[in-house]
């Protein structure tokens, strides 16, 4: 590791064009906002499933990051040996997405160290987001982070909603969506995630993939650490302004600064 990136395998930041963004725990620290409010919602499932087991939010993130309500919920369903019926499965996926909209809406800042990382990407690549969450809990987000210039509704792409059938990371079909949509494969795309699912799809869908730190708590950091390298990545950063440096581009308070020095 060298400035703070691990690097794993080798990739061309020569040959990129769109860096392809997850969104939750990546772009901003939504992740465990998002499971206060969702772990309510997943325990009165389980009541009304008939099942006695309950979540704190910390197990159910540790349990379900980078996947979707919906496929948390099936999953729930099996194991408790009911069967949740397409019309009541809509019911509690619309219900839980409410509770964590309102709540991140609430919580959700914007955030300097991502937004002049991204800005200084913006000026070199393409910028696109490939989540596993609904198109309307990233609209909400993102007014909320002060990203919606950067990061437009167009170049948003959900599996929970953009695919004829949802589905969840890491199965890989969103991203070989929005590699279809942007015209990009390969080395052209570059994926930043922050969960092994996340990369998982990415790098199933042939992308190389960065993993990124940014809002994992230090004290997970060594774990999400070797499921990033299990899950295949290139390279291992620890917040956005690394990114750029392993990319080669400086963001605009550096690009000052350097000015500075040299006159």
């Amino acid at each position: 590791m060298t400035d703070g990136v691990l690097r794993l395998r080798p990739f061309d930041p020569q040959a990129v064009e769109v860096v392809l963004c997850d969104a939750d725990g990546n772009l901003f620290g939504s992740e465990e906002p998002a499971f206060d409010a969702s772990t309510e919602v997943t325990n009165r499932l389980l009541a009304a499933l008939g099942s006695d087991r309950t979540f704190t939010p910390h197990v159910l993130r540790r349990r379900s990051m980078g996947r979707t309500f919906r496929a948390t919920a099936q999953d729930l369903a099996a194991e408790a040996g009911a069967t949740l019926e397409p019309g009541e499965l809509e019911r509690w996926v619309a219900e839980e997405r409410a509770a964590v909209i309102a709540h991140l809406s609430s919580v959700l800042r914007p955030d300097p160290a991502v937004q002049g990382p991204l800005r200084a990407l913006a000026g070199a690549f393409d910028l696109a987001v490939v989540s596993s969450s609904a198109l309307e809990r990233l609209a909400a987000c993102f007014t909320a982070t002060g990203l919606d210039n950067l990061l437009p509704a167009d170049v948003r792409f959900s599996a929970e909603d953009s695919l004829p059938v949802p589905t969840s990371k890491p199965d890989p079909a969103i991203y070989t969506f929005a590699g279809e949509q942007l015209s990009v494969t390969g080395a052209a795309g570059l994926a930043v995630e922050d969960a092994a699912a996340g990369a998982q799809s990415a790098v199933a869908a042939g992308f190389p993939t960065v993993g990124n730190l940014q809002f994992v708590a230090p004290a997970e950091r060594e774990e999400r650490i070797e499921a990033l390298r299990d899950a295949g990545v290139v390279a291992i950063v620890p917040s956005w302004q690394h990114l750029t440096e392993l990319l080669g581009r400086e963001t605009a308070a550096e690009a000052l600064e350097a000015a500075g020095r040299a006159s």
